[in-house]
């Protein structure tokens, strides 16, 4: 009976596997190249008809013909289809385009973008189409791959989006304003994906142009979401950045999640980085554990493991790309069999597609023309070079021209069940889908170079082979030469030169120099600034004083009163006695080079008025009429000086001083400058009181004296600004404290010596890059001024 089941189930095997085979369709070279040329000239239909209905705006909307602006204003489809352009062979499109961008100097605009979106397309879309540059024949820069005008470009697109990253736990947030930073009042949730998809593309920047601030924000991102995972090894969907507490607990492979994963492989493979692939592993054994159910990934908690959503998702179909990226190919083949079920089932992958019921997702019937199944056929298309996948290819093909063509462009599928139309054509249709299935049907391209043949590029750190082939595509499928990362930093056995003649760049050292030499010269003005303010107010201050001793010493010689004292150089005579209770007013006033004088105002007990002024007015007729009125009334006024001083200085000799505009340059230039940002003296006081008479030091009425606030004290100053400190007191205004500038300095120093999470090595002991002693800063453009301000 054994021998007659094995004849059997042999029999059924021989009947099952020719039906299988000859399922397969056989294609010849020229077959596979014409689909090269229809998926050509699918692209070229959808990118001419983008420049005449939709440019400049970001996206094209087919059904309508026209255009619409969706995540910046910053013309997205032509800046995401331009390697794609490159890619095809179409170079004299591709110069003519970097023409139109490179007009333009920055990103600086009053808009909020996604911080995720706007890095993987527009970053990483002008740093492909950089590293293109020399085979596509634009001309090059001096100091090319480490200079030009598109690497400048996306240097200022990523230097915006760095505020995001000061955070608590170093994890960005998701929307940033070009020009002001982080808006107010943003949230602080968002999506893993993201968190962790930044590593390709900061880490390009990196090591092109010697800033290590990019790389090290982006692995500081990917640590903290390892720092934060769940005691199972899975990550959630959503978390709050400020806090680091989970907000979506639902764990998977696609939306929101996925090209986190995807970053983590790829990332190790471009930069080199083994810690990440080590990340990888742990994450995939959790995910292979957790969340497989034959050869499916569905969606489970992050911290049971109980399956909440047992759907598939179109994302989903990046994840057989990435295990043949790691080696796996057994796995991602049976995968992308399931997925492409799917494909053969709607003609289409829906959106989301309910596995146990083998039905669309309500609410997410849709297909936007996404590239992730193309882009694990291709992948391994490479990898196995299996008839099969060129099926697949040939389906998704068919499908798209015979259901999204329109007139002008290709259109969203609305309903894979019945396949109505949307009037949208997203960005990523030019610069992935096409790309993908051009690239499938074209194995001898340069893209798919086995290293056979690369291309020598001398730079002033030695040389360095691009175009072998060493291409990883970040998740907009723009192509980053790992070649060219090797360009940019010295080698152990060649010295650094610096051609001033042939390069236009500057050493670190140099560039450190006029940075501090420049906020020196900001300073010293600031202090010139502050210096001739407090000259102005004391010289003003100073007419007050002596239009004061000119009232009293009148009031001395009409009446017959007598003061207590004689005014100037006249010996002193003794107090007239007078009760204290009878003061009514105290003032101490600062008149100069160390002085202070008490006026105390002495109001006779039988009188009803007292008469009172202020030390600046002016008088004029009615205020002396009222003066003579309350005079008449037997004022009694007493002053006496207090503070440091050992003589008594003339009013004129102060003013002859103060005024002299020489002696001011010549005290200001031996000034020993230093930073006055924490002086104590600038703190407002406990009151929060303004002085509006600068001579004005202290006053009081009634009885009792109140304390002095501010003594004056020229001895062992530091500086002129601190002598004039001494002579008068001001208080800052009360208000809210102006918010710093963003600094990416202060957030590399936060990651660096304030680390939340491990930190494997720095950046100069990782790598020999040339941020170090050696590197030449670029003249970048968007390193030519300060960091813009978030206030």
């Amino acid at each position: 009976m054994a021998r007659g089941r094995t004849v059997v189930v042999t029999l059924l095997v021989a009947l099952v596997l020719p039906c299988i085979v000859a399922s397969i369709r056989k294609y010849t070279v020229d077959d596979v190249y014409k689909f090269r040329e229809e998926v050509r000239e699918m692209f070229q239909h959808a990118y001419d008809s983008y420049l005449e209905h939709a440019y400049p705006y970001d996206e094209l909307r087919p059904l309508s013909c026209d255009g619409v602006d969706t995540w910046g204003s910053y013309s997205l489809t032509l800046i995401d289809a331009l390697d794609t352009l490159a890619v095809m062979g179409n170079f004299t499109e591709f110069r003519r385009v970097v023409q139109i961008l490179t007009k333009k100097q920055n990103f600086d605009a009053n808009i909020n973008v996604s911080v995720f979106e706007t890095n993987i397309r527009i970053v990483g879309g002008l740093l492909s189409a950089h590293l293109m540059s020399h085979r596509a024949g634009v001309e090059l820069e001096p100091g090319w791959p480490c200079n030009g005008p598109l690497l400048r470009l996306a240097e200022d697109v990523a230097r915006r989006l760095l505020p995001a990253f000061d955070t608590p736990t170093g994890m960005p947030y998701g929307t940033v304003n070009l020009r002001h930073g982080v808006p107010v009042g943003e949230t602080t949730i968002t999506c893993t994906a993201g968190i962790g998809t930044f590593i390709l593309e900061f880490g390009t920047l990196s090591r092109l142009t010697g800033d290590p601030v990019y790389e090290e924000v982006a692995m500081n991102a990917l640590l903290a979401l390892r720092h934060y995972r769940s005691s199972i090894g899975l990550v959630g969907n959503h978390i709050d950045v400020a806090t680091g507490k989970w907000t979506a607990l639902d764990s998977g492979i696609g939306a929101g999640v996925d090209s986190y994963f995807e970053y983590l492989a790829k990332g190790a493979v471009l930069l080199q980085k083994p810690e990440l692939m080590k990340m990888f592993e742990e994450s995939r054994e959790a995910i292979e554990r957790h969340l497989k159910r034959d050869d499916w990934h569905l969606w489970v908690t992050m911290t049971k493991a109980q399956v909440t959503l047992p759907i598939f998702q179109s994302l989903d179909a990046y994840w057989p790309g990435v295990l043949s990226i790691v080696g796996d190919i057994t796995s991602g083949m049976k995968s992308l069999h399931n997925y492409h079920q799917v494909w053969k089932q709607f003609g289409f992958t829906p959106e989301f597609y309910n596995i146990p019921q083998a039905e669309v997702g309500t609410n997410h019937e849709g297909y936007p023309l996404r590239p992730e199944l193309a882009e694990s056929v291709m992948y391994l298309s490479r990898a196995t070079g299996d008839p099969y996948l060129l099926e697949v290819g040939v389906d998704i093909l068919r499908s798209i021209q015979h259901s999204a063509r329109t007139t002008c462009g290709y259109a969203t599928i609305k309903d894979t069940r019945d396949h109505r139309l949307d009037n949208r054509m997203e960005s990523f249709f030019l610069a992935e889908t096409t790309k993908y299935l051009y690239l499938l049907f074209d194995p001898e391209n340069f893209i798919h170079n086995r290293g056979q043949h690369g291309t020598v590029v001398k730079t002033h750190w030695g040389e360095c082979v691009m175009e072998t082939g060493a291409y990883v595509f970040n998740t907009e499928a723009h192509p980053l030469d790992a070649g060219a990362l090797h360009c940019c930093s010295k080698t152990k056995d060649r010295p650094f030169i610096l051609d001033l003649d042939s390069f236009r760049g500057e050493t670190l050292q140099v560039h450190q120099k006029k940075q501090n030499m420049r906020r020196q010269i900001e300073k010293l003005n600031r202090e010139k600034q502050l210096l001739e303010l407090k000259l102005k107010q004391l010289t003003e201050r100073s007419g007050a004083i002596a239009k004061l001793r000119e009232k009293l010493t009148s009031l001395e010689k009409n009446n017959p009163i007598k003061l207590p004292f004689a005014m100037g150089d006249s010996a002193k005579k003794e107090p007239v006695p007078q009760s204290e209770v009878n003061v009514v007013k105290t003032e101490h006033l600062n008149v100069g080079v160390g002085q202070v004088v008490e006026v105390k105002w002495h109001g006779n007990a039988e009188g009803d008025t007292v008469w009172h002024t202020k030390s600046e007015s002016k008088l004029d007729e009615e205020n002396a009429t009222k003066e003579k009125k309350d005079f008449d009334k037997k004022l009694i006024v007493s002053y006496q000086t207090e503070g440091k001083t050992s003589k008594t200085h003339k009013t004129d000799d102060v003013d002859e001083t103060i005024q002299s505009d020489d002696r001011l340059e010549t005290a200001f230039e031996s000034i020993p400058h230093f930073d006055r940002d924490e002086d104590v003296r600038d703190k407002p006081s406990k009151s929060g009181d303004t002085i509006k008479n600068p001579s004005l030091v202290s006053e009081s009425s009634g009885s009792g004296l109140q304390e002095v606030r501010a003594q004056p004290d020229v001895s062992g100053v530091s500086s002129l600004l601190d002598a004039l400190d001494s002579l008068f007191s001001t208080e800052k205004k009360k208000g809210k404290k102006e918010k710093r500038a963003f600094d990416p300095q202060d957030l590399l120093t936060q990651i660096r010596y304030h680390p939340q999470y491990f930190v494997n090595s720095s950046w100069i002991n990782a790598f020999e890059c040339l941020s170090c002693d050696l590197q030449p800063f670029l003249q970048r453009l968007s390193m030519s001024g300060e960091f813009f301000s978030t206030s």
